[in-house]
């Protein structure tokens, strides 16, 4: 099983790489329309997280996302640790 970590969760994902792929593209398209009731834009950065697996160019935007937004969450709770 293949697994990545997504702001401190652990995703465990199947073998298949085609099928990896699939996933991935899948719940982005299922994130771009968010606004629907079922699907969500929390989806957007579950598939970029799984596309990231195969993906140098997704593992770079994953990596970037996830450093800015802790950034800016230590930011906002003021805390020392984060701003190093």
């Amino acid at each position: 099983m293949s697994r990545v970590r997504l702001w401190g969760r652990t995703l465990r994902l199947p073998r298949n790489r085609p099928l990896r792929i699939g996933m991935g593209f899948g719940f982005i398209a299922l994130g771009l329309v968010g606004f629907l009731p079922i699907v969500g834009f929390w989806m957007l950065p579950v598939g970029l997280a799984i596309l990231s697996v195969d993906s140098p160019l997704a593992r770079r935007i994953r990596r970037r996302a996830e450093v800015w937004v802790l950034r800016r969450y230590h930011r906002w709770r003021g805390d020392d640790a984060g701003s190093a």
